[in-house]
C-alpha cells in the first residue's frame, strides 16, 4: 500500500501537503541509509508527538520488522539475548529531544529556556542526522533555534506546522503545513500526517520483513 496516497485519499483537504510529504518520507530515507538519526523536538502536545513517531520508527509500526538473517546469527549466538533474538524488531535510529528531562530543566535553570532543544542538537548531532521541528504555529522560540543550530550545523531540516510555516517556513528544507491555523485542529492533522510519514518509510525500509 502507498500510504501517501491513501492519507490523501481518507484526508482530501491534506492534497496539499502530499508533495513535502512525500520529501519527508524521502529524506528519513536517505538519512537511515546513511547511517543517520532523526532528531525531533516539540513543545506540549507536540512534545507528545515526538515522541509517538519515535515510537513508531524504533519498533514496529505496522510490520513486525524481523532482524536480518546476520543480525539472528549474532543475536542467538550471545548468552542471555539468545532466545528473545526473534522477539527483536529492526528500527530507525529516532531521538525525541523532549525525553531528556534532566538536561532540559538543567540547561533551561542554569543558561537558557529557549535554547535547550538547541543544546541538544548542538551536542548530539553527527553527520547525515535530520532534524524534524513541530510547531502548530512554526514559531515555537526553542523549536526555531533547535533548527536554526541544525541548519548551521549542515543537518537537513524538517518542519510539521499550521498552514503558515511561521518562522521554521524560512528555515527549514521541507516544511509540511497542515491547512489549519487552531492549535487543535492542526494537531488533529498532524497525527494522520506522521503516521502516513512512519508507515511509508516502513513500508520502504522494511517491506520484506
Amino acid at each position: 500500500m502507498n500510504y501517501i496516497e491513501n492519507l490523501t485519499e481518507r484526508y482530501s483537504e491534506l492534497e496539499c501537503c502530499k508533495s513535502k510529504i512525500y520529501e519527508a518520507v524521502n529524506a528519513i530515507i536517505d538519512m537511515y541509509n546513511n547511517d543517520g538519526k532523526l532528531l525531533m523536538c516539540g513543545n506540549g502536545g507536540s512534545a507528545a508527538d515526538s515522541s509517538h513517531i519515535a515510537g513508531e520508527l524504533l519498533k514496529g509500526f505496522l510490520l513486525k520488522r524481523t532482524p536480518s538473517s546476520n543480525e539472528l546469527e549474532k543475536l542467538s549466538s550471545e548468552g542471555e539475548i539468545a532466545e528473545y533474538a526473534e522477539k527483536l524488531q529492526r528500527g530507525v535510529c529516532a531521538i525525541s529531544l523532549t525525553e531528556q528531562g534532566a538536561l532540559l530543566s538543567a540547561f533551561a535553570n542554569d543558561v537558557s529556556a529557549d535554547a535547550v532543544y538547541a543544546q541538544l542538537v548542538f551536542a548530539m548531532h553527527k553527520k547525515n542526522d535530520l532534524f524534524f521541528g513541530i510547531s502548530t504555529s512554526g514559531n515555537s522560540k526553542n523549536v526555531v533555534l533547535a533548527a536554526s543550530c541544525a541548519r548551521a550545523l549542515g543537518l537537513k531540516t524538517v518542519a510539521l506546522t499550521g498552514e503558515s510555516g511561521g518562522k521554521l517556513d524560512k528555515i527549514c528544507d521541507i516544511v509540511i503545513k497542515v491547512p489549519a491555523s487552531e492549535t487543535y485542529k492542526v494537531q488533529e492533522y498532524h497525527l494522520p500526517v506522521y503516521h502516513a510519514i512512519c508507515a511509508e518509510v516502513e513500508e520502504r525500509l522494511f517491506g520484506d520483513s
